[in-house]
């Protein structure tokens, strides 16, 4: 038996202007994919990010020129299918990751079980998911955090304001705080800001420095008072070990490193170099959100707060209570599609 494949593009909208280091946006555009095997579908999610240069649109076109591929595959695994597609597409990691997500959705329904009891995991060992605040004025990121009484908030940083922004939040909050700064500092601001926000109750820090610069995050490992977390330093399977050594610890996105299928080779990777282990966020809505929260059990610290900052959503299927995310008790990612 083979797949029937059908897809849409979406565009959800952000309750607010989303900005970061490297850019602001009002709407999150997407792929979605449904794969058909037998009377069972399976859903996945693919969202286009600026700077990975991977639109919607190369995925549609990428989809379209091997449909044929994609459909004629003898299913029996997730990790098969994501060999064949990885071949298929490897220039492709996000069109991947939303059909080996769909892939994983499948199988889990084939079984009867929510991912992570496919996997034997505890959804109630589950990390607390943090609630993005996004760079804005002062005031504005006040305003959104004690909207969102939230125990863990990411505050994204990258601008000349970072300490006083980070000083007024503290002011307003005794919630957790984690910072993502999208590698918008130097070596030299790092290093000045990282004590800073030690005294300030902050966790850990995402990615200071730009991707490539490798030796001035060999200094920064050294010296900083604060766990340091890679992101755009860790994009696929192959960046695990590069990280070692360089970064406490590494954040896992579905999208980039190409789905599921990696992302569990990723989490037994760097537990064996005693590697802190965080599942990350690109906006998903409920469906790549769903895919993160069944691998929740598995990790450290999670991010999976996608459905919450969109205004819009193409799934539900997932319960937010005050950091606790809970997927359904339904087979594969427990999600049920909404009319986007």
């Amino acid at each position: 038996m083979s797949f029937h494949i059908t897809y849409r593009q979406t565009n959800l909208k952000f309750r607010y202007p989303f900005t970061i280091s490297k850019g602001t946006k009002t709407h999150q555009p997407a792929l979605m994919v449904e794969l058909q095997f037998g009377n069972i579908r399976g859903f996945g999610e693919a969202p286009a990010i600026t700077y990975y240069n991977i639109p919607v649109e190369k995925m549609i076109s990428d989809i379209e020129s091997k449909k044929k591929f994609i459909e004629q595959f003898s299913f029996t695994h997730p990790d098969r299918y994501w060999h064949y597609l990885h071949h298929l597409f490897p220039g492709n990691p996000f069109l991947v990751a939303a059909l080996d997500i769909a892939a994983w959705d499948i199988y889990g329904k084939l079984k009867q079980l929510p991912l992570y009891k496919l996997w034997n995991t505890d959804i109630a060992a589950a990390p607390p998911t943090d609630y993005t605040i996004g760079i804005d004025t002062v005031e504005k990121m006040i305003s959104k955090m004690l909207e969102k009484p939230w125990p863990v908030y990411k505050i994204k940083l990258g601008t000349k304001d970072d300490i006083p922004v980070m000083e007024a939040l503290r002011k307003n909050s005794d919630a957790i705080f984690r910072v993502d700064a999208n590698a918008g500092w130097s070596l030299q601001e790092a290093l000045e800001i990282l004590p800073i926000l030690k005294t300030l109750g902050v966790e850990l820090v995402e990615q200071p420095l730009a991707k490539d610069d490798w030796e001035g995050m060999k200094i920064l490992y050294q010296q900083s008072p604060l766990p340091l977390i890679a992101d755009e330093s860790c994009v696929s399977e192959n960046d695990v070990q590069k990280c070692k050594g360089f970064f406490h610890g590494i954040n896992i996105k579905l999208t980039k490193c190409s789905g599921i299928t990696p992302a569990l080779r990723m989490i037994s990777e760097a537990r064996s170099a005693d590697m802190k282990i965080m599942l990350g966020s690109m906006n998903e809505g409920t469906i790549g959100s769903a895919a993160i929260v069944q691998l929740a059990p598995q990790v450290d610290y999670l991010d999976a707060d996608g459905p919450l900052l969109l205004e819009e959503d193409n799934a539900s299927g997932l319960q937010y209570y005050f950091g606790k995310v809970t997927p359904s008790n339904s087979a594969g990612l427990g999600i049920v599609i909404t009319g986007v």
